[in-house]
């Protein structure tokens, strides 16, 4: 079969194109066909580090979507023909997407319906996990996503127009809150206008806090926040009382520092996400509401659903990791021959 490894860290150039052996699924794992793969800049950061201990190379990529070949034992036969979504196929495991079949843990294949198209389904994983996560953790347990879990909550998503701030936008939408998001430039306030944000701020012509107050009187409730150490101050200024920053990124080096006198009085809590390592219950919760809003049409792809999509074939991985790598703007994606 083609694939694409790696055996050591580095830039681009350490992907390889390859031909493997087809690979058998062991006990509770299924195969999957893969049709696309999705590339998340988690994909192009691990890439970056050593391999783990142990694992002489590895299939980049995460998400992806497919069908359902071959089950190994303990897993419901009736599964194989399936078209199904996958997400977390490489964390601290050999097996990513970025090749023709791919074997991840019977869970880590959630069932696509037909009408989501494949590339919808490698779109979803790590962006759109990572968005529920953001919207829910201001409850304190698992969290639900659904039609009017969000009513009467503003949300604030910074970079509405990136992958996670783009399915933030969907989700929060679909939970029935109001929704702002801030951006850098015309063209990416068409796209999270696209998406649904009620109201698009840009934060290099406008005064960012001032906008948001004017829509928001009493400040917003989540901020789904892409760049903590940068929008601090905004934050604090926006934030309604016992709002939530729920943080998933940052650059190299990035520093959170919190005035404590000046946020103390609203209770705000600062929140990390990282999705391969949220609580199993949530995880589980968020596979249920993601599937359920594919279901329903709430989360879709493309221009018109202000992400446009980058696809390239699967001998160029190393020109899609290096576009992303470079600020390409909406899904870059692997077509799989």
């Amino acid at each position: 079969m083609k694939s694409v490894i790696r055996t050591a860290a580095g830039g681009p150039e350490v992907l390889q194109y390859v031909e493997r052996p087809v690979p058998e699924p062991g006990p509770g794992e299924v195969r999957v066909r893969v049709h696309v793969s999705g590339v998340n800049p988690t994909d192009w950061r691990s890439r970056r580090r050593a391999l783990p201990p142990g694992m002489p190379e590895q299939v980049p990529h995460q998400d992806g979507a497919g069908v359902i070949d071959a089950v190994g034992p303990q897993v419901d036969p009736a599964r194989v023909g399936q078209r199904v979504w996958i997400w977390e196929a490489a964390w601290q495991r050999p097996w990513g997407t970025a090749q023709q079949y791919t074997l991840v843990p019977d869970g880590h294949a959630v069932a696509l319906p037909d009408h989501a198209p494949f590339e919808l389904g490698a779109a979803l994983g790590v962006p759109a996990l990572t968005a529920h996560r953001a919207l829910t953790v201001h409850d304190g347990g698992p969290g639900r996503i659904g039609p009017g879990t969000l009513r009467g909550m503003t949300v604030l998503v910074a970079g509405g127009a990136g992958a996670v701030g783009n399915a933030a936008v969907q989700l929060a939408r679909w939970a029935g809150a109001r929704v702002i998001t801030t951006v850098s430039s015309p063209a990416k306030a068409a796209l999270a206008r696209a998406a649904g944000a009620h109201q698009v701020v840009d934060y290099r012509t406008q005064d960012a806090a001032t906008e948001i107050l004017a829509f928001a009187p009493e400040g917003v409730d989540i901020v789904v926040e892409v760049a903590p150490g940068a929008n601090t101050a905004l934050d604090i200024a926006v934030a309604a009382q016992g709002a939530v920053v729920a943080y998933y990124s940052g650059g190299e080096g990035e520093q959170l520092s919190v005035p404590v006198l000046t946020s103390l009085p609203a209770n705000l809590r600062w929140q990390s996400v990282f999705v391969y390592t949220v609580p199993s219950a949530a995880k589980q919760q968020a596979l249920t509401d993601v599937t359920a809003a594919v279901d329903a049409g709430a989360l879709r792809v493309g221009e018109e659903a202000g992400l446009p999509l980058h696809r390239f074939a699967l001998e160029r991985a190393a020109d899609a990791h290096a576009a992303l790598e470079q600020g390409v703007i909406g899904k870059v994606l692997l077509d799989i021959p």
